[in-house]
């Protein structure tokens, strides 16, 4: 069942085409890796289904019940994120700002579910510290506790384990992987290919226009596959 479909998307920023073309549905229920080098597109992508940039032509369609303002959004982390001066809790609740309309505060619901999300990515523990004294893969659990919040459905990830180190890199990868398991459509912004192999159902490789759509065992056995995983060693 499609929760997403993009038709014919197009990009400019000041009339150079950052994305052009680009078509693909994702599924309830799959895994998607978007990959390309840096400068193909892919955070721009991200933002035009996010409805954070214009599109000069083409549409994306939302379906089934999903709609832009019910997607987890994990952004690559900025210096003004990493110093935001607020709880872990706080943080987390924020997730809910996007539906709530006009009612000014959490009901319990709300807060139950955060402390539910909270446990899911195991930091409960640190409800009451503050964001800006935790360490970056703590920083990043938070943040994807909060994007749980905004959505049931579908997460998008713009490379969320960028600067982490590795032992970070693979629980929040297993984080990632066991949500969904669990039936949270996933779609991911990746440089690490072997793990998206791995893991991903689906592959999206951009290059400014689409290269490839498929699944991850067909992108391993493609030209463009073989050519991106002979020029990277890093597992």
């Amino acid at each position: 069942m499609k929760i997403l479909s993009c038709e014919n998307v197009s990009i400019y920023y000041d009339d150079v085409k950052a994305i052009q073309n680009i078509t693909f549905d994702v599924d309830e229920g799959e895994y998607v890796c978007i990959l390309g080098e840096n400068g193909s597109g892919k955070s721009t992508l991200i933002r035009g289904i996010l409805g954070l940039e214009k599109l000069e032509s083409g549409e994306i369609k939302f379906l089934n019940g999903t709609n832009k303002n019910q997607i987890g959004y994990l952004p690559q982390q900025t210096i003004v994120q990493k110093n935001f001066p607020a709880s872990v809790f706080e943080v987390v609740l924020s997730g809910f700002l996007n539906n709530k309309g006009f009612k000014p505060f959490y009901n319990k619901k709300e807060k139950e579910l955060a402390i539910q999300n909270m446990k899911k990515v195991e930091i409960e523990d640190l409800k009451n510290t503050s964001y800006k004294e935790l360490s970056g893969g703590q920083q990043q659990r938070v943040l994807l506790a909060r994007a749980l919040c905004s959505s049931k459905k579908l997460l998008v990830l713009d490379e969320p384990i960028t600067g982490l180190d590795p032992v970070i890199t693979n629980k929040m990868y297993k984080l990632i992987k066991d949500l969904n398991k669990q039936g949270m459509t996933i779609i991911m912004v990746s440089h690490d290919i072997h793990f998206a192999i791995k893991n991903a159902s689906k592959i999206i490789h951009i290059k400014n226009k689409l290269i490839f759509n498929g699944t991850a065992q067909e992108y391993e056995k493609s030209d463009i596959g073989k050519t991106f995983l002979g020029g990277c060693n890093h597992g």
